[in-house]
């Protein structure tokens, strides 16, 4: 099928979970998640998939496990594709709009090690121009992050912010209106491509210490 836009039924869908995040609200109401969340979003999964790779949506129920928070199900729909393990494009739609992202999650063990230790070379300058370049196009750059700085780095390091970084997350967001439209889906992929560059970066540098770390 071709992508038609999110209808607005889809973003009342999940402010409505967020109320009631239960199992009786999830039975009376699947036939809407199916409707208007599923289906819209396996339409831009199948626009996006042939320039950035098969794209996979996440189930929506939630693994809690070990989680405190015991909510049985997700207040998104989330779709991602990784180019490298940890390293990859994140798309999501939940009650505010769609959001698009490029991401470094990787949860092994040396992998904030390994993410430091190249920004803190000279290569980390070409990482912090790209963020710089994509925050003035109006892209916001999250993920986890220490409180201070890393034991060891000086506060005047030129990318302590980079380095307060565990995981990187940047990317950019589209208000519901613009989601409803078809012209989302050339949104999230012009959002991607200009992402690109940055995640390059990831898999030139980073991906290759990692694997290094990983094999000691």
């Amino acid at each position: 099928m071709v992508f038609t836009g999110i209808p607005d039924e889809a973003f009342d869908f999940y402010r409505e979970l967020a109320l009631d995040n239960s199992k009786s609200f999830w039975q009376r109401h699947r036939d809407r998640y199916e409707r208007a969340v599923r289906e819209p979003m396996a339409d831009l999964v199948a626009e996006l998939s042939p320039e950035f790779g098969e794209l996979r949506m996440l189930r929506p129920q939630r693994d809690t496990r070990a989680s405190n928070d015991k909510s049985p199900y997700k207040t998104y729909q989330g779709a991602l594709v990784d180019l490298e393990p940890g390293l990859g494009f994140w798309l999501h739609l939940d009650a505010s709009g769609l959001h698009a992202t490029g991401r470094f999650y990787s949860r092994a063990p040396q992998a904030t090690t390994a993410y430091r230790s190249v920004v803190t070379e000279d290569r980390g300058e070409e990482l912090q121009t790209l963020v710089d370049g994509l925050e003035k196009l109006g892209f916001t750059l999250g993920g986890v992050t220490l409180q201070t700085r890393p034991r060891g780095v000086p506060a005047d390091h030129p990318r302590v912010g980079l380095l307060r970084h565990r995981t990187l997350d940047i990317g950019r967001d589209c208000d519901r209106a613009a989601a409803g439209r078809p012209a989302a889906a050339e949104w999230v992929a012009r959002t991607w491509r200009e992402l690109r560059p940055t995640l390059d970066w990831f898999s030139a540098n980073v991906c290759p210490r990692l694997r290094e770390l990983s094999t000691r």
